[in-house]
């Protein structure tokens, strides 16, 4: 029997680095359609300019403003495939992520 659909990959097998005040950082050398972002961790040093934000191909999420940051480091589960084109993440001032997933290189 076939199945429509497959099971999503919590875990990971690779982790990226994003430092603060990065603009669509490409997560994996390359990136492509069906990469796995399994999770964010976020490490909030000014909760004032923590804005972080994902993006697959052209469709943006919001993952954290500065008016939901809390100080301090939190994980964000997301098990997600990209759709149309590579992960990226952009940083406000105040945040650092680590990404970790399954990257195309």
């Amino acid at each position: 029997m076939k199945r429509a659909t497959q099971p999503v990959e919590i875990g990971g097998t690779d982790y990226e680095t994003v430092a603060v005040s990065q603009t669509d950082q490409v997560l994996g050398t390359a990136g492509a359609a069906g990469d796995l972002l399994a999770r964010l961790v976020l490490n909030v040093i000014a909760v004032a300019t923590a804005g972080v934000t994902i993006t697959d191909g052209t469709t943006a999420i919001v993952v954290q403003t500065a008016a939901s940051a809390v100080l301090g480091a939190q994980t964000v589960e997301l098990g997600l495939r990209a759709k149309t084109g590579p992960w990226k993440v952009t940083t406000g001032a105040g945040v650092t992520v680590i990404a970790v997933g399954q990257f195309s290189v």
